[in-house]
């Protein structure tokens, strides 16, 4: 029996804006639209609660989260990769 072709989860890249809960940080994922009536390109932001297994991801730090199986309440996400490390003030 072969093994099960792994699944493409969707990835978000965004910015830690909290590392406070332990193995958890906040994300906040921006996208740029148009709006509908007026035409200009506007800001979205969303914030995802993402799983942080070793801690590594600090505040400022810009990774990419991918969707997992649901972790509790409100962690459906995971960090996949810290893509740039703040800088050090």
């Amino acid at each position: 029996m072969s093994e099960p072709a792994a699944k493409n989860h969707r990835q978000l890249t965004g910015r830690v804006v909290s590392d406070s809960m332990d193995k958890t940080v906040t994300v906040v994922v921006e996208r740029q639209v148009m709006h509908p009536v007026i035409g200009k390109v506007v800001t979205r932001s969303k914030k995802y609660h993402a799983h942080n297994e070793g801690n590594d991801a600090r505040k400022g730090d810009k990774v990419v989260i991918e969707e997992c199986r649901p972790i509790s309440k409100t962690k459906a996400w995971k960090v996949a990769r810290v893509a740039e490390r703040a800088r050090p003030e």
